[in-house]
């Protein structure tokens, strides 16, 4: 089993890609119209092509059970963290329009994307990472369903064209050439193709986190939030860890399945709770209190809890 210094060090360079994000957005080598750019070109190009190589060459799914679960316990798990916020936020005095929802929605979710894909990668190999995709399905379909409905308290159904993005669609037609094996009719020069933009994907995204977070640090004075960022601290990377390892232990689902359920229950609070605070009227600047204070504090608390969580999941050698 990994020492936590050894984790440590697993978790130092994804950590630092984030943090050189920062100095390049505020020295304007990422510019604001570059920013979204490269954002677009992640989302809809790179990101595409890594979950496309990876469910296909890389993933050991065997069938519809392999497929159906990861998403609905995504799917589940987030929908209850989002409730375990919404709960807490009140219980700190918060109301509807003064913090309450976006609170719950960013202290519910948990990052799902560019930060656990390396630990999982260094952790458990570049076959684990089709897993995390297909657990990532079900988040997003919490994000934009559960966390919609939380933060603007209205039904949920239009933000369902939402789920129709380029991942969701490289990661079903991933499946589906997984699952007819037509995977061995692609020529590998198409493979190499998509190898290039795959491998592109997780360092820029982990950049592009950071240079995120750079605007929001022009007035450091509105981030310090004691009561929201200590509160945070305790549900995000104290209580919500044990939902997801409960479920790793107890549920009767696969080893590659617990594997990510014990890596998402030390990850710090999501980035696009941002975006959707800004979408449908939130208050952002509670999201960036969240999303940095349990960040910074991750970087000593995802270790540990991988320590944990491996253990306590029966994964330990």
């Amino acid at each position: 089993m990994m020492s936590y210094g050894q984790l440590f060090l697993a978790v130092a360079p994804v950590i630092a890609l984030i943090g050189l994000g920062l100095p390049l957005r505020r020295m304007n080598w990422i510019s604001e119209a570059g920013e979204e750019t490269l954002l677009n070109l992640i989302v809809r190009v790179l990101t595409p092509c890594l979950i496309f190589e990876s469910v296909v060459r890389r993933a050991s799914v065997s069938g519809a059970g392999d497929v159906l679960l990861p998403p609905l316990m995504g799917f589940l798990l987030t929908s209850f963290s989002l409730g375990v916020g919404w709960y807490v936020a009140r219980a700190l005095g918060l109301t509807i329009g003064h913090g309450l929802r976006t609170f719950a929605l960013a202290v519910g979710l948990t990052n799902y994307g560019y930060l656990p894909l390396p630990l999982m990668d260094t952790l458990f190999g570049p076959e684990s990472r089709a897993w995390l995709f297909m657990h990532n399905a079900g988040v997003e379909a919490a994000i934009w369903t559960t966390g919609v409905l939380i933060v603007t308290g209205e039904s949920p159904r239009a933000a369902w064209r939402k789920l129709l993005n380029a991942p969701l669609l490289a990661l079903a037609v991933a499946l589906v050439v997984k699952l007819t094996g037509a995977g061995v009719y692609i020529p590998e020069v198409v493979w190499t193709f998509v190898h290039a933009l795959a491998v592109c994907a997780v360092p820029l995204g982990l950049l592009m986190t950071g240079a995120s977070f750079a605007p929001h640090l022009n007035d450091p004075k509105q981030l310090a939030n004691p009561r929201i960022i200590l509160t945070a601290w305790l549900v995000r990377l104290a209580v919500l860890p044990w939902v997801f390892l409960l479920a790793a232990r107890y549920l009767p689902v696969t080893t590659e399945l617990k594997q990510v359920l014990v890596v998402q229950a030390a990850m710090p609070a999501a980035v696009i709770s941002v975006i959707v605070a800004r979408i449908y009227g939130g208050r952002p600047l509670i999201a960036v209190q969240i999303i940095l204070g349990t960040t910074a504090l991750a970087v000593f608390t995802i270790p540990a809890w991988i320590k944990f969580g491996l253990a306590f999941a029966g994964l330990a050698p």
